[in-house]
């Protein structure tokens, strides 16, 4: 008896591809029809919607914000520096005024600030007790100091002032002495100091040099003496160097000037 079970003949399986081929034709036919009949038959909004569905698949990409700077606020424009003024020239404005110039209770004179004309109290009676008291100690080292100037009256400066523009001319005269009023002597506290029997050192430079000038550089400020017009200190004082001229200002002020190797117009900040 033959087998009944059904058998493939070989030309039934080769019709299989194309079959296959077919069926995936005609999905690529029947899809792109299906995807523009969606977008009502118009083809420029299926590829803008085909290309926003492929957008959205993507990652996103996130731009970060670029920070937005305030706007700066205008700058003032900087001051300019007040400049004080030069203790080294006179005012040629200056005027002389009626009550002496008190800073921090010191009494001022000097190229920016006058005494009044007829300011006239004659040497201080605390400046030369403190004088005394140094050339004492002075003398116990085996140094005679002399106090060979120290009040003078306006008129006196008048007339000193005036030989040395004669002998020098005024702008020389204005380096090394005072104009009437506004001379240091003139408060009665500046003493010009120099040794007995020295003369020849006497309001000279050579006296800073001598022993009893190093003596009296020295040791001044614990009697209340400043020297009032340092070497290097010219710009500043308005004066050239003098060893021999000591201004009376109190022990306290003294020591703190001369520790610090301040003038008084330092000291003071004229």
């Amino acid at each position: 008896m033959k087998s009944s079970k059904l058998r493939f003949t070989p030309n039934k399986k080769k019709k299989w591809p194309i079959v296959v081929t077919v069926i995936i034709g005609s999905i690529l036919i029947i899809v792109p029809v299906i995807w523009i009949g969606l977008h009502n038959w118009n083809l420029d909004k299926s590829i803008a919607a085909l290309n926003l569905e492929q957008q959205a698949d993507e990652p996103s990409q996130i731009i970060p914000e670029t920070p937005v700077e305030p706007p700066e606020e205008p700058k003032e424009s900087p001051k300019p520096p007040v400049e004080k003024p030069s203790n080294n020239r006179y005012d040629p404005n200056q005027k002389y005024p009626e009550v002496p110039t008190v800073k921090n209770g010191f009494i001022v004179a000097n190229k920016q600030f006058p005494l009044p004309v007829d300011y006239n109290n004659g040497e201080d009676p605390l400046a030369r007790t403190a004088f005394n008291k140094m050339a004492a100690a002075a003398k116990l080292d085996g140094f005679e100091l002399v106090a060979f100037s120290t009040f003078r009256s306006f008129e006196r400066q008048e007339t000193l002032y005036n030989q040395y523009v004669e002998k020098d001319g005024q702008q020389a005269a204005d380096q090394y002495s005072a104009r009437p009023g506004y001379s240091e002597h003139q408060t009665g506290l500046s003493f010009d100091i120099g040794e007995k029997n020295f003369e020849q050192h006497w309001a000279a430079a050579s006296f800073g040099e001598t022993p009893a000038g190093e003596w009296i550089s020295q040791n001044a400020h614990l009697y209340g003496f400043i020297l009032r017009y340092p070497l290097g200190k010219e710009e500043v004082t308005g004066y050239m160097h003098e060893s021999w001229h000591f201004r009376y200002v109190g022990v306290e002020p003294a020591t703190d000037m001369f520790t610090h190797k301040q003038t008084l117009e330092e000291y003071l900040d004229l």
